[in-house]
């Protein structure tokens, strides 16, 4: 799917930052600018470098100035916005368009002189490349000139206006850091001179510091004669050798097609989810293997968020070789029966601060197994997940334990272990201490998994689980089903917070292994529609409750007190769609509506972040991205969905 913006995407400045792109190096690193080729937020930058992959990120290159200059007369064609509003660079006069698919391409004409410019970022390097096509048809001699704006800082640090650069050679130092670059044109130093402070106008709608500098000390220029068209190209890396520009374009498409190749879907709006979801993944160099990036451009890899996002980011894109590096990755991280939330980096130890990414673990696994049939993983990840249960059955850390009438029971305190897991300034948004009713859905099916595994491994007979799923089945339909609601409790507290309507429910439904009945099940579906549902998510708090909070921004303790409050998460949609097909039999009908709900997709996909899911939306009226702008979680599980529609589901596994 190519995205294709014109003049009436950038009718105002405001307009013209709304819409992103992002390109990702397999490495942590990434470039994302805007429509108009400006930063709106400090963490937008052409060449976000990764030193140790895939969270020591250093903003090496933040963006390029272009302009053109026609008899004495010079145009701006990019654009950047300045703290002084009336001070700002803006080329929106002379940008004819926009497109993107694998990588960004911007045209400009001015008085008979076409610029076509276009960016990318090579995989598996710190390195990206820029191509000019300039088409010279007017009467007088164009002069393209690009000047790079230079920061060298920790990715959402401000650069120190008293900040040193030094050009030697085709080599720009400073910080301890040094960038190459290679070009064709011609090379013109230029005495330092600060740009800023620009304005973040993103930043600013967050309540995040929203200014930020940046330094020139170079420039790169390019004649064309009347009548004649030329080529400009540069590239800049942190390492040399550098490769030609035209090798980093090809790379990345080569990439691209590969991946779609690789996962065969059908429809054109899954494979550009595919490609978004091969966005997330990343060497981890403290593991030595794969991991997913949770989202862009805030976050770093969290356990859930990655276990969250592997069905569909891995598994049904069929990167079975990625999936099961990731899986080895919690495997030799399982400790006391939990998997990490957090990665180790350098000295630090891993964080184990959440209750679902074990079950999920071990959903997961069972999702590759079916796929796969991988006999020696499947040995060798059984001793961890009979470990997981064994810990979670007499109890683990952060209260985690397995109560009498066969649920699990997590959370106390501050902590919050479930992924509506805010705690700011002492304060706890939503609190689920108690019997969560995800994480015991997770645990009904896990018993399941483990039931079924067991003989197939020749470990057991499987009964010893099968007895305790029994147990825990009965429970939950016992105490979560809410009758006058027609629905199921939110958590098992003894307090309010029980009987409010969330989206937690539908993966009671979605999951493979049923817990309840058929007709709770459609229940469940039919009321999270009717309360929760939008096109672009699911609310996370019924809008008649009276904690419900209609708009998510500001501050960050105004942010906060609505991420979990009625704010709309794009995730849990994959589970409503798959709950939805599954009680209505996959039937060819329920696959028309859920395909036809999914044409709201394609106008997700253009807005915000190019081709790309964003992490939540407002929950009263969705109109616009907000959070990440691109997540993980949010392509994989969209992915899932197409794989169930294109009849791609696995088969339960019979043998090994």
């Amino acid at each position: 799917m190519k995205f294709i913006y014109g003049k009436q995407d950038w009718l105002s400045f405001d307009r013209g930052e709304e819409t992103c792109f992002l390109m990702t190096n397999g490495l942590g690193g990434f470039c994302s600018l805007t429509a108009i080729g400006s930063c709106a937020r400090n963490e937008h930058g052409l060449l976000m470098a990764c030193e140790h992959a895939p969270n020591r990120r250093v903003q090496m290159l933040q963006r390029l100035e272009d302009t053109l200059t026609l008899a004495g007369q010079a145009f701006p064609l990019s654009s950047q916005d300045f703290e002084d509003h009336a001070l700002r660079e803006d080329g929106r006069a002379h940008q004819a368009g926009f497109t993107f698919r694998d990588y960004p391409r911007w045209t400009y004409l001015v008085r008979g002189v076409e610029v076509v410019k276009e960016l990318a970022l090579a995989p598996g390097e710190n390195t990206a490349a820029v191509r000019y096509e300039v088409h010279n048809r007017s009467r007088t001699e164009a002069l393209l000139r690009v000047t790079p704006c230079l920061r060298f800082v920790p990715k959402g640090e401000a650069m120190a206006p008293n900040q040193q650069f030094a050009l030697e050679g085709n080599c720009v130092r400073s910080n301890g850091r040094a960038l190459y670059f290679g070009t064709n044109g011609a090379v013109r130093p230029l005495p330092q001179a600060l740009r800023g402070p620009f304005h973040f106008a993103q930043d600013a709608m967050d309540g995040k510091p929203a200014a930020g500098w940046a330094a020139v000390n170079h420039c790169v220029e390019l004649s064309v004669p009347p009548g004649e068209s030329r080529t400009l190209e540069a590239v800049y890396g942190t390492a040399l050798p550098l490769p030609a520009a035209a090798e980093v374009f090809s790379r990345l498409e080569a990439r691209s097609r590969a991946l779609e190749r690789q996962a065969g879907f059908e429809d054109e709006a899954a494979r550009t989810l595919v490609r978004a979801a091969g966005q997330f993944l990343s060497l981890r160099e403290s593991t030595g293997g794969q991991t997913i990036l949770a989202g862009f451009p805030f976050f770093e890899d969290w356990g859930r968020d990655t276990m969250i996002a592997l069905g569909g980011c891995c598994l049904a894109a069929r990167r079975y070789d990625e999936a099961r590096s990731i899986l080895e990755t919690f495997l030799a991280h399982c400790r006391r029966g939990l998997m990490p939330n957090l990665f180790p980096e350098g000295a630090d130890a891993p964080r184990y601060n959440t209750v679902d990414a074990s079950l999920l673990f071990i959903l997961s696994a069972w999702d590759y197994l079916c796929r796969t049939g991988d006999r020696d993983f499947a040995q060798r990840a059984y001793d961890a997940m009979a470990d997981i249960v064994d810990w979670y059955e007499k109890g683990t850390d952060f209260s985690i334990r397995m109560e009498e009438d066969g649920l699990i029971s997590a959370g106390g305190g501050l902590d919050q272990v479930t992924w509506m897991d805010v705690c700011v300034d002492g304060i706890l948004p939503t609190p689920r201490h108690g019997k969560p009713v995800e994480i015991n859905a997770y645990w009904y099916n896990a018993l399941r998994i483990m039931e079924r595994l067991q003989p197939l491994l020749g470990r057991g007979d499987g009964s010893r689980y099968a007895a305790m799923a029994e147990r825990t089945r009965a429970g939950f339909r016992e105490k979560f089903w809410n009758g006058p609601a027609g629905c199921l409790r939110d958590v098992l507290s003894g307090t309010k917070a029980d009987s409010q309507i969330r989206c937690n429910q539908i993966w009671a439904v979605s999951l493979p292994f049923s817990i309840l009945p058929p007709e709770q099940e459609r229940q469940v579906v039919e009321t999270v529609f009717e309360k929760l549902y939008t096109p672009y998510g699911l609310r996370t708090l019924d809008p008649a409750d009276p904690e419900f909070r209609p708009f998510y921004g500001g501050d960050r303790l105004a942010r906060d007190l609505a991420y979990h409050q009625g704010t709309v998460w794009a995730f849990p949609l994959g589970g409503y769609y798959l709950a939805y097909l599954k009680v209505n039999g996959y039937s060819w009908q329920a696959k028309d509506a859920v395909r036809r709900q999914l044409e709201a997709v394609h106008s997700a996909l253009r807005e915000g972040c190019a081709g790309q899911l964003p992490e939540i939306y407002d929950g009263e009226n969705p109109v616009a991205s907000k959070g990440c702008f691109a997540q993980a979680w949010s392509v994989g599980e969209l992915l899932r969905v197409y794989d169930a529609l294109e009849g791609r589901l696995p088969q339960p596994l019979t043998a090994l």
